[in-house]
């Protein structure tokens, strides 16, 4: 099951790792308070390469693409929210998050501007 969760990053939680059959594996998992009139906070993971790959930190204003998962453990079921995606987003609400500057689309003009004192 996939879906699409719209927040801020609220919180890291430190990062795991081990060997399983398969291999090394880190597993990165992050709070998420989404944007709502009722916000929820929702814990994620991201594996692997990924980790790297969306560089997030906390205060980031994201959108993750979100797979569901459940598996069956001595007769537990345990569900897990697992991100394939994230999108930083440009949002203005202050925070902590970066906002690159505007591009300069035009070259600097150097024959009389104001913004020079000579």
């Amino acid at each position: 099951m996939a879906m699409e969760l719209k927040g801020r990053v609220i919180q890291l939680l430190p990062l795991q790792s081990g060997m399983g059959k398969k291999g090394q594996w880190r597993k990165q998992e992050f709070i998420v308070e989404t944007e709502s009139q009722y916000p929820k906070k929702v814990c994620l993971s991201i594996w692997g390469d990924k980790i790297d790959q969306f560089g997030i930190t906390e205060g980031d204003a994201v959108n993750v693409s979100v797979d569901l998962e459940s598996r069956e453990y001595n007769g537990r079921w345990y569900t897990e929210a697992r991100a394939w995606k994230v999108d930083k987003a440009n949002a203005g609400g202050g925070g902590s998050s970066y906002s690159p500057p505007p591009p300069m689309d035009e070259p600097h003009d150097a024959g009389g501007s104001d913004d020079l004192p000579f």
